[in-house]
């Protein structure tokens, strides 16, 4: 990419995002503002801000290079995000909305008991913060294929914007970035990228022509394939901190619900556009050493000068929106669910802490990126782990009546240690971490909480009357 334009428009973006981290600066004067926008999203803004968190790096590099090595069928990882999120707003959105918190950790805490809270954020901070670090990764991937920078430039640089309107801003800038990001996305990938890479390969005509009939079978990834999908995103997705902390930004439960299946949908298209432009991209440049340049690759090849940086930050704003959306996780849970709760003697930390707390959890993901290199295998612990065992209490938590928090507490203890015990056996990619943990995790809590007395019958039902009734009609929020 060597125009003037397009590296105006990249310089352009970025001084969005950073306008609007100086927009969310004003507004963020409490931690509600700062943590959940004020819990006042409507369904527009919702749909924008969820697509944004759940369509990252792996959904559009990865899937643009799922689709140049598999075809069709490497649709299958961006789909399972999306319908994991439309899971999610189906089965769990409108009692996560009511509820009125801010944290994966207070759902494990307000159901059962302080460990099990505890727990429960330092799994998923780990998780998070390895998001974060992947995230980093693939901006300084794109920097280094399009623009020729140094990959710890482009880390530092774009990271370090990341981080900047994060902190400033909290979850009002990010929700306006995440709107901005959406639009470039949208833009970028189905009106710009997909139509022109398909009319310089012939058409669907042409990918038929030229490329073998398995590029056009939902299932020639392979079903392992698609388990594993399913296992770490799919699951995945329906517990993480950084779409359940979008829930908690929605006005009320109608909007998680409903804007939830839209963003489902939405990803599902995503996600069959990127492997289309991966097929295209495998006629049009079929020796590629790297699947994973493709997407660079495609589009300097069928874009011209003033576009290519716009489809650029597209694939920007994928990877900015989701890195961003982590970090909030990441440090919610660690300063909320950790520091402020259980050392502090807080309920919650206020703005200036969240924001102290966030920079460094942002500097240090900023400092593994540039130090590891590549953490997939860590991010694939870090998956298996949050999976096996935080899902099933979770469900419990929501659904299961007779749980317990000594239950809970088997549950995350025996998943964690059947899963650890797999992938050190086995490897970090083996699916068994995740299937033999989920059992182990299950047959842990239903049978611990069988064996051990019920939970109170007063603590039970002020938690049910916490998910059916809305967080605003008895004066819920934080301080």
């Amino acid at each position: 990419m060597n125009g003037v334009i397009d590296y105006l428009m990249i310089i352009a973006y970025f001084a969005l995002m950073l306008a609007a981290g100086y927009w969310g600066y004003r507004r963020a004067k409490t931690a509600d503002d700062f943590l959940v926008a004020g819990r006042r999203l409507g369904p527009v803004m919702y749909l924008g801000t969820l697509s944004a968190t759940t369509l990252g790096g792996a959904s559009t590099i990865g899937g643009v290079a799922l689709g140049y090595q598999f075809g069709v069928s490497g649709m299958w990882l961006a789909a399972m995000i999306g319908l994991g999120a439309a899971a999610l707003s189906l089965l769990f959105s409108s009692r996560l909305a009511n509820l009125g918190i801010i944290s994966f950790s207070d759902v494990l805490e307000l159901r059962y008991r302080r460990a099990a809270g505890l727990f429960g954020a330092l799994v998923m901070g780990v998780y998070e913060v390895m998001v974060v670090v992947t995230q980093v990764l693939a901006i300084g991937t794109l920097f280094d294929v399009v623009l020729g920078l140094s990959p710890t430039l482009a880390i530092v640089a774009a990271g370090g914007i990341v981080l900047l309107y994060s902190v400033a801003g909290g979850m009002w800038a990010i929700t306006l970035t995440d709107i901005i990001q959406f639009v470039v996305m949208t833009v970028g990938i189905f009106f710009l990228l997909l139509p022109l890479a398909l009319s310089q390969a012939g058409g669907l005509g042409g990918l038929r022509a030229e490329l073998p009939a398995s590029y056009f079978d939902l299932t020639a990834i392979g079903g392992q394939t698609i388990l594993a999908y399913f296992l770490s995103f799919f699951l995945g997705i329906m517990i993480g901190q950084e779409t359940w902390q979008r829930v908690f930004t929605a006005r009320s439960g109608s909007v998680a619900r409903w804007g939830g299946l839209l963003t489902g949908l939405y990803c599902v298209a995503y996600a069959f556009a990127g492997a289309l432009v991966g097929c295209a991209a495998r006629v049009l440049l079929p020796d590629l050493a790297n699947p994973d340049n493709a997407f660079a690759q495609v589009a300097t090849t069928v874009l011209p000068v003033g576009v290519q940086g716009l489809v650029l930050a597209a694939a920007l704003a994928a990877v900015m929106s989701t890195a961003s959306a982590c970090l909030m996780a990441a440090s919610t849970v660690l300063a909320n669910g950790v520091y402020a709760h259980f050392f502090a003697g807080r309920e919650t930390a206020g703005v200036a802490l969240n924001r102290l707390i966030m920079l460094l959890v942002g500097v240090a993901a900023l400092v593994l990126a540039v130090i590891v290199g590549d953490v997939v295998g860590a991010l694939s612990v870090a998956f298996a782990l949050l999976v096996s065992a935080t899902f099933v209490p979770i469900v419990g938590a929501l659904y299961w009546r007779r749980a317990t928090g000594a239950g809970a507490l088997a549950a995350i203890a025996a998943g964690s240690v059947v899963a650890l015990a797999f992938i050190f056996t086995q490897g970090i990619h083996s699916n068994a971490a995740i299937i033999f943990g989920l059992l182990a995790s299950l047959v842990a809590f239903v049978g611990v909480s069988l064996l051990t007395p019920p939970p109170s019958p007063r603590r039970l039902e002020e938690w049910e009357r916490r998910m059916e009734e809305p967080a605003v009609a008895r004066g819920g929020g934080l301080s």
